[in-house]
């Protein structure tokens, strides 16, 4: 059952970036403003080796001197920026130069960085932070305007079109921009000041000291354990944490993050449930960081390093039946918000699919923000608002692991059904192409013994009124019979606060499965139960997600607006999802078909249909005696005591057969004549009435 654990298929969207960028109010209070503060001349090397003095550039009046980090998501983005700036101010006297403080940021590194974003302005390396230590600089990227005298008349950032995991179309505030439009025009700068937001400059050096505290001995397992699996060459993190020099380097930037909680990301409340995949780090691990750093980060002794962590390469499942592709590569412009792309295509499946592992693969991991593969089932064109949720097959998201589950639990693929990727591209500030792929394993239909499913419920009808900052939307979903859960989700969008699932059961006893006080929209965690919990029939999970809608939330869009349910990331949603499986579900007593008369231009055809019927014993939905089991459905108007089962048999199976046309069919059990039961047996059922489906064919 741990494997069937392991599935995780619903939308997620996820960003490190924002873990890495934000400002956090636990860190250090903040140097002094250099507001005013004159900045003296100063020598550094250029990316190309050469030595380059502020005194330089006297005859510019205005200087815009902007600290960058070669790895820092912020800094990636507003380097076209500033290039753009550089091209259009250079003939108005205005100067560009950025300077890189980052001790683990090489020449080369640099240099690469300038061509990739194409930065034609001096690109400075700062070693020791000594030119960053004068202006009072702590983060990039991190912007100072700087006027004839080479006093500082503007600290902040570049402008609000990125920020704390949010993206917007365009900025709203172009802070630099308006400070350097001030100062050529002989004004003061109406804004001189604002908050600066992106990663900590990386001042920390490498250390071969011993102590109690090492690298080697103490740090390393915690990072192998907590950080590696994305923090390294190739996966989405914004740099790689798999040595001791790439570790000491970001240290004072992890321990920020560690300690507002934005990483490890988790935001499940302890005091509710217990989770296989809960990613925070203990309080000893913790207090183990702070001692390392406060103690200057030592390295120790390397034969004390644990061994390095091995990944799969390639594909982490075993060898896939099939590896799907987009159907064609998708070009990612360099800025902006690009809409969520959906690829569509024919596997051309003849028969039903059950799949029990599954893995999705960005093909560009700078641009993929996440990935899902799903299916549209048949007769269907075009995706509707559900199927990526209801119809996953596989997903890819930051520390998402692959499907790698039990060949008895599966997810069923109708005959005839299309396939469809959805992606969600995060630009990157240059011009970037992408090809993703899913692998897929098939189980044995002979083998298959339940199918897993997404329970969800929805809320569309909420209208969130203007600076509302703690407006409550509920929606339930109730189970009509005994339910295993796996794993539950919740999704919103930037405006969302906190989520709870609450099961209500049929003694009407309450427990909270999961409570989210501090919800996060850049990571849509699975939550994984660490056991299975049974919801007997007659369970309703109630389900509420709070919103904020005020100005101080710093994510949020507009605060003026009433906000509606919709797709983007600027509406909202209110979904919560679980992965369930039916405790008395047996796939291999589903309805057979076999053709008596094929199908030939207008005549569909006839088909035996043989219906099997196994009750359980201790089913609460049965009546204790069975005295006839009738089937209904549309085939005979629902008439409940029609179609009369013969048995039970030897096994207790009561079976009867039907001549019926190809076509769709809902349809129910009838126990005694007035007891409505699903058919155990079918893998597929409607989301209203949870009729059971049957497609003849």
């Amino acid at each position: 059952m741990n494997a069937l654990l392991r599935r995780i298929l619903v939308l997620s969207a996820i960003a490190f970036a924002a873990a890495f960028q934000q400002t956090s109010a636990s860190a250090a209070a903040p140097p002094p403003s250099p507001l005013g503060r004159k900045i003296a001349d100063f020598t550094l090397n250029d990316s190309t080796g050469a030595k380059r003095s502020l005194a330089e550039w006297k005859d510019r009046p205005v200087l815009v001197v902007v600290f960058l980090g070669t790895e820092c998501p912020l800094a990636k983005h507003y380097a076209g920026r500033l290039a753009e700036i550089d091209a259009k101010y250079a003939d108005r006297g205005v100067q560009i130069i950025g300077v890189n403080s980052n001790q683990q940021d090489t020449l080369q590194e640099i240099a690469a960085y300038g061509k990739k974003f194409g930065a034609k302005f001096p690109l400075l390396k700062d070693p020791g932070a000594k030119v960053a230590d004068q202006f009072g600089a702590t983060r990039t990227p991190e912007a100072f305007v700087l006027d004839r005298q080479r006093v500082v008349r503007y600290h902040g950032r570049i402008d609000d079109q990125y920020s704390v995991g949010s993206v917007r179309n365009k900025p709203t505030k172009n802070d630099l921009l308006d400070a350097v439009d001030a100062m050529l025009a002989g004004k003061p700068v109406a804004a001189p000041l604002t908050e600066a937001v992106g990663c900590l400059i990386g001042r920390r050096e490498p250390s071969k000291a011993g102590g109690d505290v090492t690298y080697s001995k103490d740090i390393a397992p915690i990072v192998q354990n907590r950080c590696v699996t994305c923090h390294r060459t190739g996966q989405i993190a914004p740099f790689t944490l798999t040595d001791y020099a790439d570790v000491a380097a970001w240290s004072d930037m992890c321990l920020e993050v560690i300690d507002s909680g934005r990483m490890p990301p988790w935001g499940a409340n302890p005091k509710h449930g217990e989770f296989l995949n809960d990613a925070r780090l203990s309080d000893a691990e913790k207090e183990l960081f702070h001692k390392w750093v406060e103690a200057g980060v030592p390295e120790g002794d390397p034969a004390e390093l644990p061994p390095p962590r091995q990944f799969a390469e390639g594909w982490s499942i075993p060898k896939p039946d099939v590896v799907y592709k987009m159907p064609e590569e998708f070009k990612v412009p360099a800025t902006g918000t690009v809409d969520y792309q959906y690829f569509i295509f024919d596997p051309h499946f003849t028969e039903d699919k059950w799949v029990y592992s599954a893995e999705a693969r960005p093909g560009n991991r700078e641009v993929v923000h996440h990935l899902l593969l799903f299916y549209l089932p048949p007769g269907q064109d075009k995706p509707k608002d559900r199927d990526p949720l209801f119809n996953a097959i596989a997903a890819f998201a930051p520390g998402m692991p692959a499907i790698k589950g039990d060949e008895r639990f599966a997810v069923r693929i109708p005959a005839g059904s299309k396939l469809a990727f959805q992606v969600h591209y995060t630009p990157n500030g240059t011009p970037q192409t992408d090809r993703s792929e899913a692998a897929v394993i098939f189980s044995d239909p002979a083998k298959v013994k339940k199918e897993v499913r997404i329970a969800a419920a929805f809320n569309f009808k909420f209208l969130i009124p203007p600076g509302h900052p703690d407006y409550a939307v509920t929606a339930e979903e109730k189970f009509d019979a005994d339910t295993m859960l796996y794993t539950l989700t919740p999704h919103m969008h930037y405006r969302g606060k906190s989520f709870r699932f609450t099961a209500e059961y049929p003694d009407h006893r309450q427990e909270i499965l999961l409570d989210v006080p501090r919800y996060d929209f850049n990571w849509q965690i699975v939550y994984l139960l660490k056991k299975p919990k049974l919801l007997p029939a007659g369970t309703v999970v109630h389900m509420v997600g709070h919103f904020d809608n005020s100005a101080n939330n710093p994510l949020n869009p507009d605060p003026t607006q009433t906000v509606y349910w919709g797709d983007q990331t600027w509406d909202e949603m209110m979904i919560g999802s679980m992965t369930v499986s039916q405790v008395d579900q047996d796939v291999q007593n589903a309805p057979r078909v076999e053709p008596i008369r094929a199908a030939k231009d207008d005549d569909k055809g006839e088909y035996r249909v043989t219906f099997r019927f196994h009750p359980k014993a201790d089913d609460p939905e049965l009546p204790k005696s069975i005295d006839a089991v009738y089937v209904a459905g549309e085939f005979n108007k629902w008439k409940k005591t029609d179609h009369r089962l013969s048995g039970p048999d030897g096994d207790g199976v009561f079976t009867t057969e039907l001549k019926l046309p190809a076509g769709r069919y809902e349809y129910k059990f009838v126990v005694n004549g007035d007891v409505w039961k699903a058919d155990p047996g079918s893998s597929e059922r409607t989301l209203e009435y949870r009729n059971s489906v049957l497609h003849v064919k």
